[in-house]
């Protein structure tokens, strides 16, 4: 297997898994960013709509165009979810998105941030079902969309 290809049974695993989240995925998506605002809450001034800024994270949280964030964000996972076997062909859409998160200065680091959220959030909606395996079928393929991403990144750029 070459590295960063998942094997059929992690495939498998993230499916089963996903699909327990997919149908409601605005709530989930909810649990996810909520984790992320305790674990960054320096995130929080990077969402601002209208010149708006927040002045906590529930009440981000509230906004119709926060959810709409959320909203987008899930269906990033879900097309990851669904071109598992050929991540590939995301390479370029991930390296926009990448290009997009830069732009309104989010930083590489904080995608670390974002990937144990979303584990405590898989962890959350699945219970015991959450096993070792499933997790770290999650955690590569999470490595894999923000290697994708991180290409859009302009690396030439001074600083860090």
């Amino acid at each position: 297997m070459e590295s960063g290809r998942l094997s059929s049974t992690e495939q498998a695993l993230i499916r089963e898994s996903w699909q327990k989240v997919s149908g409601s995925s605005l709530e989930h998506g909810i649990v996810l960013f909520t984790r992320l605002f305790d674990l960054e809450p320096d995130l929080l001034p990077l969402f601002k709509y209208n010149c708006k800024q927040f002045s906590s994270p529930q009440e981000c949280l509230s906004s119709p165009e926060f959810l709409d964030h959320i909203r987008k964000v899930m269906l990033v996972i879900d097309a990851a979810v669904t071109h598992l076997e050929n991540l590939p062909c995301l390479e370029e859409y991930l390296a926009n998105l990448g290009k997009k998160h830069q732009a309104v200065g989010v930083k590489v680091e904080s995608f670390s941030a974002v990937g144990e959220s979303l584990l405590y959030m898989l962890e959350k909606s699945l219970g015991p079902a959450f096993i070792p395996d499933v997790r770290e079928a999650w955690r590569r393929l999470y490595g894999a969309v923000v290697q994708a991403m991180s290409r859009g990144w302009d690396t030439h750029k001074e600083g860090n």
